[in-house]
């Protein structure tokens, strides 16, 4: 009996060290009882979110997850600070965070009178708010379109397009058509309080960007639709620069059209909508040849976050994560809402959510 009860015990508690062994590892970084969060994202040891503030000021928050020290940004409280009293309410914000050198790019968006995109950054060391450019365009299409932000490392970058008319006048004289064009663009570069530096060789303008490596990815501007909008191409082939001076590293040629794309040190991560469906494809940023791929629920988010070991992705609230080595789809945690900046750094996956009753920002430990 004393036999069979210690094997009993044995078997239990296996049974628990292996249940503990699969059960994902989470912890909220941030919580708030009130209020929402509109942006999140990571690099390093820094985590950062946007919390818009109706009858306050709006902030960027930027926070170690190694000592927990944070401050607030930007400084100013007064009329030098246009994040402050930005009217948000549902409107999207973009975040991106340089590790290594504290500094946060982050974008406003009005619907009216323009389309219009300000971006603006600050940073621990220099917590001022430098307004960096302001992106418009108008409701046919003619102006510069926002593309994307990205941070890594001490890179932070975005991206641009500008389009034009082919015959501005003729258009207004009602001899030519009003056809549109891509007149120009590219990825731009932000260093400190410097005036933003465009990344040589990408001037043809670009529709989303990842950064990882001290390298900078790019999907270049394919196509304009007939509302003027940029759009990638099927054709055309990602490239990877260095993301100091635009050296080329190498170009990707993806199977289907790209509608996100994320970048680690070794892996380039991308989600392509094909005639068949979506698929998950990985490569090379150093060679550009694929390494593998995987087919993806057509309701799959246009977002991605990569490590050297996994990509991971979401579809709703459910994130979810593919091996680069084996190829194998798994499902990694239900997250309360969806998702909003879902990334990957380390070994630390972090996202926030927006609850019925306030935000958080929680994070998932995966090898």
């Amino acid at each position: 009996m004393r036999v069979l009860l210690a094997a009993a015990v044995s078997l239990a508690t296996a049974a628990v060290s292996s249940a503990g062994a699969t059960t994902p590892r989470t912890e909220t970084l941030y919580s708030r009882a009130s209020g929402t969060i509109s942006a999140f994202a990571q690099d390093d040891r820094l985590i950062a979110w946007f919390t818009p503030d109706a009858k306050g000021c709006n902030a960027v928050h930027v926070r170690s997850v190694f000592n927990g020290l944070k401050v607030d940004l930007p400084k100013q409280r007064d009329s030098h600070n246009v994040t402050c009293r930005w009217n948000i309410r549902h409107s999207p914000v973009t975040l991106a965070i340089a590790g290594k050198t504290s500094n946060v790019l982050w974008t406003l968006h009005e619907n009216s009178p323009l389309q219009f995109d300000y971006l603006v950054g600050a940073g621990a060391g220099d917590r001022r708010e430098r307004r960096l450019q302001e992106l418009a365009h108008t409701t046919r299409g003619n102006g510069l379109w926002f593309g994307g932000v990205a941070g890594d490392g001490t890179t932070l970058a975005y991206a641009v397009t500008s389009v034009d008319y082919e015959d501005e006048a003729g258009c207004l004289a009602g001899t030519h058509s009003c056809l549109m064009k891509i007149a120009g663009g590219g990825v731009y570069r932000v260093v400190g309080r410097q005036r933003p530096k465009l990344v040589p060789g990408t001037t043809h303008g670009a529709v989303a960007l990842a950064a990882g490596g001290g390298r900078i990815a790019y999907v270049g501007t394919g196509s304009i639709t007939k509302r003027g909008k940029p759009v990638a191409g099927a054709d055309l082939p990602i490239q990877v620069v260095d993301a100091a001076d635009g050296h080329v590293d190498s170009s990707v040629q993806p199977q289907g059209t790209p509608i996100a794309i994320a970048l680690s040190a070794h892996v380039l991560a991308t989600l392509e909508r094909t005639p068949l469906g979506l698929r998950l494809a990985w490569y090379s940023p150093s060679s550009g040849l694929p390494i593998g791929s995987a087919p993806v629920a057509f309701a799959t988010s246009p977002e991605l976050t990569v490590s050297d070991k996994v990509v991971v992705f979401h579809v709703g609230r459910s994130i979810r994560a593919v091996e680069i080595a084996t190829g194998r789809v798994k499902t990694l945690i239900t997250a309360a809402a969806p998702p909003i900046g879902l990334s990957i750094e380390g070994g630390r996956l972090a996202w926030a959510e927006n609850l019925k009753h306030g935000a958080r920002i929680r994070a998932l430990h995966v090898s």
